[in-house]
């Protein structure tokens, strides 16, 4: 953050803002007492006149011409920049309601709750609690609850929210009637064979679908080299059933355990980009990446991505932040507005690093 110190000085106080930059940012302006004003802005000069400049004429417009002592900014160069970083100075100068500050409503996850002696799935806005497997983030509610149904329709999970008691006379549910259900209620199955079926689902969930898939793929093939063409073609449907499936799935929905990425943004920094780094669905914070020669000395940007690979920390955040920072990444990949790019793989030790040259060069012209 860059400091102004005006001190009540208004002469300095206007050529310093005068002699601002007009380019995105994120500022604060701090009164002598009280809660300071923070924002985001497109055009950090123009903004700043219109908050702190002199007024020809009385208006209704807020004016702190009078109240502000100290400015400080940060020149952004994307919108995702921009709201990490006022995410950032949210949670300092505003410890109590800093979520209603930013407007932030956490995502929807599909949460596979492995706690329970008879798990079952649940649509919710939280991953901390109780040993479980998170989905997501989805774009919205109705979208994860899409794929909740598409995705029990492979299983035999139950649907049902009641704690079990099992019972031989339990009166069971439409699900079971259907055979869409183990009906673990009604002890149709032991609790050892409910618990299989739970972790081929989630497997399943964990692995994109690839378990799933692989089996499938297998028994088919299997099935044609035995020139039974009949069972051939109807692993090739449950294939394809599959696959309309995992087609339900937004863009972030992942094991967020496994949820890696980078993000690649312009910067505000001349002949430079931003890479942002996720891990296991932890923020890791953004390098900024120079495309110019360094010391005369070309680099090839092969290299250097993959030296600023390697030097991206693996930070644990807390659950609460995690969460928030996950809140941000979604609402930008899932807006209209994205200006940038996301590159999504399964491990820091195979990152696609040609598909993050070709981003790069995508940001940089």
């Amino acid at each position: 953050m860059q400091r102004i110190a005006c001190d009540g000085d208004l002469d300095q106080l206007d050529a310093a803002v005068t002699g601002l930059p007009d380019v995105p940012a994120v500022f604060l302006l701090h009164p002598a007492q009280g809660r300071p004003y923070l924002a985001r802005t497109t055009l950090l000069r123009r903004r700043l006149l219109r908050l702190l400049g002199e007024r020809a004429a009385p208006s209704r417009l807020l004016n702190l011409r009078h109240a502000v002592r100290t400015i400080e900014y940060c020149l952004t160069g994307s919108s995702l920049e921009a709201a990490l970083r006022l995410y950032e100075l949210a949670r300092v100068h505003f410890p109590d309601d800093y979520l209603e500050t930013l407007r932030l409503r956490l995502p929807t996850y599909l949460k596979l709750t492995l706690n329970n002696p008879f798990p079952r799935t649940m649509v919710t806005t939280h991953t901390t609690g109780a040993r479980s497997l998170c989905l997501g983030p989805f774009r919205s509610r109705v979208s994860a609850e899409r794929f909740e149904a598409a995705f029990l329709d492979l299983f035999q999970v139950r649907r049902c929210l009641e704690d079990l008691h099992p019972a031989p006379d339990h009166p069971g549910c439409m699900y079971g009637e259907m055979g869409l259900c183990a009906r673990p209620c009604q002890q149709a199955v032991s609790a050892d064979e409910y618990a299989g079926e739970v972790r081929r689902a989630a497997e399943f969930l964990s692995t994109g679908g690839r378990s799933l898939l692989h089996t499938i793929q297998t028994a088919r093939d299997s099935s044609s080299q035995q020139m039974d063409f009949e069972e051939a073609a109807r692993q090739h449907r449950r294939l394809e059933k599959v696959e309309q499936v995992l087609k339900l799935r937004d863009e972030l929905a992942r094991d967020i355990d496994h949820l890696h990425a980078i993000t690649i943004t312009r910067s505000a920094a001349a002949g430079a980009v931003e890479l942002g780094f996720l891990r296991a669905g932890h923020w890791q914070g953004f390098q900024t990446l120079p495309l110019e020669a360094t010391d005369g000395k070309p680099v090839s940007l092969d290299r250097r991505l993959r030296q600023h690979i390697d030097a991206a920390a693996a930070r644990i955040a807390p659950p609460r932040e995690r969460q928030e920072s996950l809140a941000l990444l979604s609402r930008w990949v899932y807006s209209s507005w994205r200006d940038g790019e996301m590159i999504l793989f399964d491990s820091y030790e195979q990152v696609p690093v040609r598909r993050l040259v070709h981003a790069v060069h995508n940001q940089s012209s």
